[in-house]
């Protein structure tokens, strides 16, 4: 375990934050859009989910890769660089002719932005001891937390009003000033090591790097945490990106009413973040597990089929909390499933959460189309409760 000073771990959680914000922001910054853009490129609303899901495969893909780079040329660098890149690519998004152009640049997007939350985790796991690592995961939760409300929000908004491409122009700007403050960093440490003469440590070459995610992939307990981290991705975020959809049709909301509706569901998340050291004396890992199941099952359960707004937005807060109760206490467990190669781990998890997003926005696509949006998110909270007897039986095994 490295040793920081709880000065620079402050200073480098801030920062990895701020990246972290800005990648959730672009990750969610779509959903509330759907509607619009499906008209501006009159195309169904199904059809333009492909921004979303697009972004959400590729993301996953480059998990593979990024794991390795991390291991091999440092977390933080890579970090740097996937912010750098995102804030190009959000710039030339702003740009975007026609859909299918939309879709390409939100496979770059995605691509640059897989580099980001999931090794800002493994260096969480890197730095912090286990007893600490849920309350400090929490914090940089807070962080992308604020990022997806900044994100559906401000999709919804500037979809109604200046524009969706204006949400891109933003997203770039708040990719460039992480770019800068994180590379300026990196250049202060590199500075202060070659002032005290630090040996670095010596990092794996990269054909072994990519040799190691294959010896994890054969381990039964990683695949068994993958093989439910896939079915947390398809079964909520699948859900997830159709909500402000779902408040737009069926309760009447606009579509930046919807984003913001859609907001609460940050708040519950952020509840449980701030809240992280107490839920966990309270209730215990397993007793996360189980509440945050039912909270999201009940939740999916309001919104599909209840008809006030009050409900909707009970539904959204609910989900919330208990998503983050639940999925917290599941990253804790991948940040531990391989202490002695951290980074390919927690990329690894995080491939899996987003090829299930992926497959989860795929199917719930045609469920848009078809009409049969509330049957699919109640098939959703069935799913999850079977889920959350999976991850219970997880917990404690680290």
């Amino acid at each position: 375990m490295s040793t920081l000073t709880p000065a620079d771990e402050r200073q480098h959680l801030t920062l990895l934050g701020l990246a972290g914000f800005a990648s959730m922001a672009s990750m969610r910054i779509c959903d509330p859009m759907l509607v619009v853009l499906g008209q501006e490129f009159q195309v169904s609303t199904g059809d333009a989910s492909a921004v979303v899901s697009v972004f959400a495969v590729v993301y996953g893909v480059l998990q593979l890769f990024y794991g390795p780079l991390g291991e091999r040329f440092g977390k933080l660098r890579v970090v740097s660089l996937a912010v750098s890149a995102c804030a190009l690519f959000s710039a030339i998004t702003a740009l975007s002719v026609n859909l299918p152009m939309l879709v390409i640049l939100r496979g770059f997007m995605g691509a640059a932005a897989a580099g980001i939350i999931p090794l800002s985790m493994a260096w969480v796991g890197d730095q912090v001891p286990y007893e600490r690592r849920q309350e400090t995961l929490a914090k940089l939760m807070s962080a992308t937390v604020l990022g997806m409300m900044s994100g559906l929000w401000f999709g919804g908004f500037a979809a109604d009003t200046v524009g969706w491409r204006s949400a891109f122009v933003l997203l770039a700007v708040m990719f460039g000033v992480a770019a800068a403050l994180l590379l300026r960093r990196l250049h202060q440490q590199a500075r202060r090591q070659a002032q005290s003469q630090a040996v670095p440590a010596a990092a794996p070459d990269l054909g072994a790097a990519f040799r190691l995610t294959g010896q994890l992939l054969g381990t039964p307990r990683v695949r068994w945490i993958l093989t439910v981290t896939a079915a947390e991705g398809a079964l909520v975020f699948g859900a997830m990106a159709f909500m402000p959809t779902h408040l737009h049709q069926q309760f009447g909301l606009s579509v930046v009413a919807a984003g913001s509706v859609m907001m609460l569901y940050g708040v519950g998340g952020l509840l449980y973040s701030q809240m992280a050291r107490r839920w966990l004396a309270w209730l215990g890992e397993r007793g996360l597990v189980r509440t945050g199941a039912a909270l999201v099952c009940v939740g999916l359960l309001v919104l599909a089929w209840g008809s006030g707004v009050w409900l909707g937005m009970l539904a959204c807060l609910m989900m919330g909390l208990g998503f983050y109760m639940l999925h917290n206490t599941l990253q804790v467990q991948a940040t531990q499933m391989a202490p002695a190669a951290r980074g390919s781990a927690v990329t690894l998890f995080a491939c899996s959460l987003f090829f299930g997003q992926s497959t989860g926005v795929l199917i719930m696509a045609q469920s848009v189309d078809m009409g049969w949006l509330a049957y699919a998110f109640t098939a959703a909270a069935v799913g999850v409760s079977g889920l959350g007897l999976l991850v219970y039986r997880l917990v404690g095994r680290h």
